[in-house]
């Protein structure tokens, strides 16, 4: 088997193969595994772009076996903080949005008393979807279970179904109007840090019940060393990844692919082929649009490029700091005002996200100091029109050909980074006096920086925009039909692109593959627990006292909620 990306959904497929016999060989073009899933270093602080939370990395789901058979989290530490994010309104109130359903109802009534109802209502949705999880399916496809395992798994959801129906149906956006206090009516829909319009209630009673169970906190180590424990996994099974290499077309004889040519003439031969790269380079370009049936074709020639089908892109700032700033909390996300926004290009609504990311990975600074992350959600459109010459260059370099090596964007395009630098050190510096003679080292990233190291459309991380229609087809395609494409023998799909969401979907997405693989070649699908670490450790971590209703004094907003939090990890 030859899988085409060694990102968290290629290195699954290798882990799931290997465990089922099958010789196994990853082409990646990056220098290091993960794509998306990944961090840098720089001078002496690491900036990590991915992990935030981690569905599924407590026990009491079967998310948490699928990365304990990857190897993903044995042996490191899990950290929770009983806040999942904090949203900050424009009159300096605060809404904190705790994993524990009964101190967020008791926080949210003390802020609004008029709203009990929609509060309660969403509180106790909350409570529901925390005993929910435990029979919420992974390990098993639904293309491959037979009619009796869907009645089993529907019946499973029977106590859940009238929640889990009611928050299917209404959108946030909807639900939050129930609201009277325009601070929660607007920082409910940002919930999830930005704002997803399309999103209905299921996936904020999904990861606040997941971080309530302990189930959605940050690993040890971060993004690059999550993927650097699937990596060590998948090699420990006897797979082969060669990196630094760029697969420019999949070789198909007779309607069978036969293996991949890469970017330097190089051909590799395999008895099939797995690509968990972008989908649609993977079908328009490697496969040069053949294998389309007419949902297939939607999919990648319409479908793709209509606003919000795609997930958007992020612009990400990240700040080495040379005092530790304590009083910075995990996440917070601040609403803008129009003025605040402008300088910030491509920014699709005026918000923006910030982590003290040391709060979460103290490892990735040095002690005395501390990392910032800040990102919103950008479209690519306008840093494609600010930006000269090509998105993506191979270069020969010391006899070796790279990849994702920097290429020039231009004037206007470093100007318009140095100008989302300059404007959010500025925000963080009026409300963290210090902080901007703090700032040791810089580094912006916008869409185009993630289509420069990973090849995917747009920047677009994780792939389709759940809960619209190109996701909802290609679901749909993917449970009739498995993944592979029409009138292809010997090809199948993997990665964020054949599935909806972030890294466990990715993960899963690797187990699925191969549990189609297995069917079609005869055999029982195996999978077992990696035991050569201890299970992993967790750590719960306050985030500060919580706020309490104040009377407003001077120029703070009527109803205003007065916040201090020591922020110092215990």
């Amino acid at each position: 088997m030859i899988i085409i990306g060694g990102g968290l959904g290629g290195l699954s497929t290798g882990c799931y193969a290997r465990m089922n016999g099958y010789r196994t060989r990853i082409f990646e073009m990056h220098e290091i595994p993960g794509g998306s899933c990944t961090g840098w270093d720089r001078s002496d602080f690491t900036f990590d772009w991915c992990v935030s939370w981690l569905l599924g990395n407590g026990p009491g789901n079967e998310m948490y076996r699928i990365w304990l058979e990857l190897g993903a989290l044995q042996g490191k530490e899990m950290r929770h903080f009983d806040v999942f994010n904090i949203v900050r309104g424009r009159d300096g109130r605060a809404v904190y949005f705790y994993s524990d359903p009964d101190r967020l109802e008791a926080h949210l009534l003390d802020l609004s008393p008029a709203d009990a109802a929609p509060i309660r209502e969403f509180c106790a949705g909350v409570r529901t979807f925390r005993k929910a999880l435990a029979v919420y399916p992974f390990l098993k496809p639904v293309g491959l279970m037979g009619r009796l395992e869907r009645w089993r798994m529907m019946a499973s959801f029977v106590p859940y179904f009238a929640t889990v129906r009611r928050s299917m149906a209404v959108l946030m956006t909807e639900y939050a109007q129930r609201f009277s206090d325009p601070l929660l009516r607007e920082a409910f829909t940002f919930i999830l840090y930005e704002k997803h319009p399309a999103f209905p209630v299921l996936p904020f009673h999904f990861q606040l019940a997941s971080h309530a169970n302990r189930s959605a906190g940050v690993p040890e180590g971060g993004s690059l060393g999550l993927a650097r424990s699937i990596e060590r996994r998948y090699l420990g099974l006897g797979g082969e990844i060669t990196y630094n290499a760029k697969v420019e077309e999949i070789l198909v004889e007779r309607d069978h692919a036969v293996g991949v040519r890469l970017s330097d003439g190089r051909e590799f031969r395999a008895d099939m082929v797995v690509s968990a790269a972008d989908g649609h380079t993977t079908v328009m370009k490697l496969l040069g649009g053949r294998y389309l049936n007419d949902t297939y074709r939607r999919l990648y020639t319409s479908l793709i490029d209509q606003p919000g089908q795609l997930s958007p892109g992020y612009v990400a700032l990240f700040l080495g700091l040379r005092k530790p700033f304590p009083e910075g909390d995990p996440c917070t996300t601040y609403l803008l005002t129009e003025h605040q926004a402008a300088a910030l290009t491509g920014m699709r609504c005026p918000s923006m996200n910030v982590h003290f990311r040391t709060r979460h990975y103290p490892e990735h600074a040095p002690p005395g100091s501390a990392v910032v992350f800040a990102t919103y959600f950008s479209d690519i459109a306008p840093w494609r029109a600010l930006h000269e010459g090509p998105e993506q260059r191979s270069r020969v370099r010391r006899g070796e050909e790279l990849h994702t090596l920097p290429v020039r964007h231009g004037r206007e395009y470093i100007a318009a980074k140095r100008r989302v630098r300059d404007g959010i050190v500025s925000f963080l510096d009026e409300r963290f006096p210090g902080l901007k003679d703090a700032v040791a080292v810089a580094d912006v990233s916008t869409p185009l920086t993630q289509v420069r190291y990973t090849g995917v459309r747009n920047g677009a991380f994780p792939g389709w925009n759940p809960f619209v229609e190109g996701a909802e087809t290609m679901e749909k395609e993917i449970n009739r039909s498995g993944p592979m494409l029409p009138g292809l023998s010997d090809f199948y799909l993997s990665g964020v692109w054949a599935t909806i969401g972030g890294l466990i979907r990715a993960a899963a997405a690797g187990r699925h593959v191969v549990q189609f693989v297995c069917r079609d070649d005869g055999r029982e699908f195996t999978a077992e627990v990696d035991r050569s670490a201890p299970p992993p450790t967790h750590l719960v971590i306050p985030v500060g006292r919580p706020p309490q209703r104040s009377r407003p004094a001077g120029d703070t907003a009527p109803g205003a909620v007065e916040s201090t939090g020591t922020g110092a990890l215990t």
